[in-house]
C-alpha cells in the first residue's frame, strides 16, 4: 500500500493511528477544515492579549480534524451506535435506581415499564402466543421473512399504517397530559394542584414491529413534587400508576387528516401491557429488574425501520430509486405509500417524504421527561472531559479569562482506504466500565 508506507516515511504514521484511535472504531467519521485560537483577555481593560493556544486542522496527520458520526443506528455505524445504546441504558438505569446526578431514592418510588403497540391496519403474518398456526395455516420460524407481511396486501391499509407513524409522537404527547389528568382524578385532585403533591416521570424509546409501525416502551415513575429527591404521597402506589395509565391510553385520541374524504383519527391498539418493575413475569419468568429494563430500552435505542422490517437507514432523495432497492415488498409499499402522501399540499405539515425511509415517523427515538434522569448530553460531556483527562499532556493553566477563535468548515465524511485499513488494526479505545459492564461515563 503505497500511502502507507509514504506515511511511515514521513514519520506521520504514529501519529495517524493516534488520529484513529481517538475516534473509537467509528468507520464514518465527519472531516473537518479549520482552525481553533485561545487568547489571553486583560481583565481590567478587556483587551485581547498573547495567544494561548492555537489548533489548525492541517497540522493534523489526517490534514483534517475527525470527527466521530454519532450516529445511533447500528446498521450505519455499529461503534457509535454501541456508545448510544450504552448512554441509554445508564440514561434509564439512572432513573430507576439513582446515579449521574440522580438521587438514590428514586429505588423506593413507584415505577412501571409500559409497552404502547399501534392499532391493526389488516391482518399480518404473526407468531401466535397460544402456539397455533399463523391464518395462513403456518406455524412461523422466527426468522420467517413473511412475518409483519400482510396476509391480502391489496386489503392493507398503507394510508392509515403510515399516517399512524406520522402522529405517533403527538399522540405519546398528548396521552401524558391525559396520565397526569387520570393521576391527579385517583387522587382526588385537580390537575393543577397534582404538581403541588407528585410529579409523574418518564423515559421511552420507540421501537418498530416487524409489520413496520410504531409502538412505544417506557419506564413512568412517580416523584413527590418540586424534584425527583422528594418521596411521592402515601396515595402514589405502582397499582394507582397502573390504573392511571390503563385508563389514559384507551382516551387518548388525536384527530388526522382527511384523505380523499377519509376523516382520520388514532388511537393506541388495544395490546397495551404494564408491569410493575420487580415482578417476575418479563422475558420468559426472569425478574423485571431495573438493569434488565435498561437494557430492553437501550437496545432498541440504536435500531430504525431497517432493522424491523428490511426498509432504509437513510432519506430517499428519488421515488425511482425504490425500483432498485433490495427490500421487502411490503417496505417498498410503505415507502411508496409515505413518498405518494408527501405530495399533497394539505399533508406538507407532515415532511412524510423527509422521512419516508422511516415508514412517516419522525419523532425522536427516545425522549424523558426532565426530572427523570441525566441526559445524553450531560453523559457525552462527561466521557469527552474523561477522555481529554486521559490524552492532554501536563500543562499550567491560566486562571484568567480567555477569548476563543474558531472556524470550522465541513470537508466531508469517512476515511480513506489507508485510513480503513488502519482503523481496522488498531484495538478498541478503552472504555471505563462499571461493575456491569456499562460505561461508567456515560
Amino acid at each position: 500500500m503505497p500511502q502507507l508506507a509514504n506515511l511511515a516515511a514521513q514519520g506521520t504514521l504514529p501519529g495517524i493511528l493516534r488520529q484513529l484511535a481517538g475516534l473509537g472504531g467509528c468507520t464514518r467519521p465527519i472531516r473537518l477544515d479549520g482552525h481553533r485560537t485561545e487568547h489571553a483577555v486583560d481583565t481590567t481593560t478587556g483587551e485581547i492579549g498573547r495567544i494561548l493556544r492555537h489548533f489548525d486542522s492541517a497540522d493534523l496527520p489526517a490534514g483534517q480534524l475527525l470527527v466521530r458520526c454519532n450516529n445511533r443506528r447500528t446498521t450505519r455505524c455499529p461503534a457509535c451506535a454501541e456508545v448510544y445504546r450504552r448512554d441509554t441504558f445508564q440514561l434509564i438505569t439512572a432513573g430507576l435506581r439513582g446515579g449521574k446526578g440522580t438521587p438514590e431514592t428514586v429505588a423506593a418510588h413507584p415505577r412501571v415499564f409500559a409497552t404502547f403497540t399501534a392499532p391493526g391496519f389488516g391482518p399480518v403474518h404473526n407468531r401466535r402466543t397460544d402456539h397455533r398456526p399463523c391464518r395462513c395455516g403456518t406455524r412461523h420460524d422466527p426468522d420467517d421473512t413473511a412475518l409483519g407481511t400482510p396476509l391480502d396486501p391489496d386489503a392493507y391499509d398503507y394510508d392509515a399504517a403510515v399516517l399512524w407513524n406520522a402522529h405517533a409522537g403527538v399522540l405519546w404527547r398528548r396521552f401524558s397530559i391525559y396520565l397526569r389528568r387520570e393521576v391527579a382524578k385517583r387522587a382526588g385532585l385537580s390537575q393543577r394542584h397534582l404538581r403541588d403533591h407528585a410529579r409523574v416521570s418518564f423515559a421511552k424509546v420507540a421501537e418498530y414491529q416487524k409489520r413496520g409501525a410504531v409502538h412505544f416502551h417506557a419506564v413512568i415513575r412517580l416523584d413527590g413534587p418540586g424534584d425527583t429527591t422528594a418521596p411521592p404521597p402515601p396515595w402514589a402506589t405502582a397499582e394507582l400508576l397502573t390504573d392511571a395509565i390503563t385508563t389514559a391510553a384507551a382516551k387518548v385520541r388525536v384527530d388526522g387528516p382527511v384523505v380523499d374524504g377519509r376523516a382520520h383519527t388514532f388511537a393506541f391498539g388495544r395490546q397495551l401491557d404494564v408491569r410493575t418493575i420487580h415482578s417476575a413475569d418479563f422475558n420468559d419468568g426472569q425478574e423485571l429488574t431495573e438493569r434488565a429494563v435498561a437494557a430492553y430500552i437501550a437496545k432498541y435505542a440504536t435500531k430504525g425501520a431497517e432493522t424491523a422490517t428490511g426498509a432504509l437507514d437513510r432519506p430517499l432523495k428519488f421515488a425511482a430509486e425504490l425500483a432498485q432497492l433490495d427490500i421487502s415488498d411490503h417496505a417498498r409499499h410503505l415507502i411508496r405509500t409515505a413518498w405518494t402522501l408527501g405530495a399533497r399540499k394539505d399533508l406538507e405539515h407532515l415532511r412524510l417524504r423527509a422521512w419516508a425511509h422511516m415508514l412517516g415517523f419522525r419523532g425522536h427515538f427516545s425522549t424523558k421527561s426532565r426530572r427523570y434522569s441525566t441526559t445524553l448530553g450531560a453523559l457525552r460531556t462527561a466521557r469527552a472531559e474523561w477522555q481529554r483527562a486521559q490524552t492532554a499532556p501536563p500543562e499550567q493553566h491560566d486562571t484568567g479569562t480567555t477569548y476563543v477563535l474558531a472556524h470550522w468548515a465541513f470537508a466531508g465524511t469517512g476515511l480513506s482506504d489507508t485510513e480503513t485499513w488502519l482503523s481496522a488494526s488498531l484495538e478498541p479505545t478503552p472504555t471505563p466500565t462499571g461493575t456491569e459492564g456499562e460505561p461508567t461515563h456515560g
